[in-house]
């Protein structure tokens, strides 16, 4: 019966990360920097009000879009820290983890025959999702450009088919992100043109040295402009399964109509404990960031030292380091790596063809961990 399944759905790929996280575990001796997953615990007030929430009977069906504390807190947070103001009832929408905003934002901006356009490398969960949408996804190579999406690169690949362009940063897999001023040159370009701005900001509270600016607080986008955020990486709350999406409200309405035939609701436990974590704890994000910080220069170091290139990141916990051996594919080198020292790292060609060339490395581990990770990486390269 399987030539009878929905095209879109079987030329689609399981996400190369997890493909190759799957592949490594349960190994014996292997030292694993894939997987961003914070390494610290979600913190213990949110804990209390979770289970507070199960206590209180708090385990029913809640709005389609958001228990309405949790989106005036959205509110709160976004206002105060990125100058954002989304009304919480016409224009918030609380959904399950930042992936279910993204699929549901996609499914109801792009129709078959549209192109969206977005960075390479980039994070391997959008381009199935703009398929499955009937969309055609457009790489756009920013490697001469220090991984960054710029105005320029983005008007040589605008098409009359052109209906979106995602901007995912700070990035996954290379760490960068953009500028108030190159922010400002994308908003001049796309400010009347009818296309769509899908801002992923999840990891916009984990930025080193420079301020995180939303693309939203240009007011010549807003209605345009659909933002992504979360609190799986900024209160270490994966699992919690709790997103977010700010948009314009006659683009949300349509939104929820998908969200609502989706998955009803987030869940209303998860709820009250992202309503905690974006209330008494909307700053606990900052002891985790000046970690990431500290481990961050000690990557980039080590990094230095083998002689590797790599555009310097300034935000998220991850480093896309240049590693290419002659004759070995990305996917090749990581699995060597793997039989040869027990080091996993996630090969670059899992964030498109771009990524060819290069390795991923988490820095959401523990100094220990990362240090006897870049002593294997250092033990392999000097063999070479």
């Amino acid at each position: 019966m399987e030539q009878y399944l929905n095209d879109h759905v079987k030329n689609i790929e399981i996400s190369g990360i997890r493909k190759f996280f799957n592949l490594v575990s349960g190994k014996d001796d292997v030292v694993s920097l894939t997987i961003g997953q914070p390494d610290f615990q979600t913190p213990e007030h949110i804990k209390e009000a979770t289970k507070k929430a199960i206590d209180d009977n708090q385990t029913v069906y809640t709005p389609n879009a958001g228990i309405l504390p949790l989106r005036q807190a959205i509110h709160d947070v976004t206002k105060e820290k990125y100058g954002l103001s989304y009304d919480p009832e016409e224009e918030i929408i609380v959904s399950v983890g930042a992936s279910e905003a993204i699929d549901i934002t996609l499914r109801t901006i792009v129709k078959p025959g549209d192109e969206v356009l977005l960075p390479g490398p980039v994070y391997p969960g959008y381009e199935p999702l703009i398929k499955l949408a009937g969309a055609t996804p457009v790489h756009i190579d920013t490697r001469d450009y220090n991984f960054k999406l710029t105005a320029d690169l983005i008007k040589e690949h605008i098409t009359d088919k052109t209906k979106c362009v995602i901007l995912p940063y700070p990035s996954n897999p290379t760490g960068v992100t953009l500028t108030k001023n190159e922010l400002k040159e994308i908003t001049q370009l796309l400010k009347d043109l009818p296309i769509f701005i899908l801002a992923d900001e999840i990891y916009s509270e984990l930025t080193y040295g420079v301020e995180h600016v939303s693309i939203a607080s240009f007011e010549e986008v807003r209605k345009q402009t659909i933002v992504i955020q979360g609190v799986s990486k900024s209160h270490s709350m994966t699992g919690f399964r709790i997103g977010y999406l700010l948009a314009d409200s006659a683009i949300r309405k349509h939104i929820l109509k998908v969200h609502q035939y989706n998955v009803s609701c987030p869940t209303s436990i998860s709820q009250y404990a992202a309503l905690q974590a974006l209330t008494m704890g909307k700053n606990d994000s900052h002891i985790m960031r000046e970690a990431y910080s500290e481990r961050r220069v000690y990557v980039l170091k080590r990094l230095e030292k083998m002689g590797l290139e790599v555009v310097e990141p300034d935000g998220a916990f991850y480093v896309f380091p240049k590693i290419n051996i002659p004759n070995y594919t990305s996917f090749e080198l990581a699995l060597r790596l793997v039989d040869e020292v027990g080091l996993a790292l996630v090969p670059g060609d899992a964030f498109s063809e771009y990524g060819e060339g290069y390795l991923r490395l988490s820095y959401a581990y523990h100094m220990s961990v990362l240090e006897e990770g870049l002593n294997r990486l250092e033990q392999f390269l000097t063999k070479q």
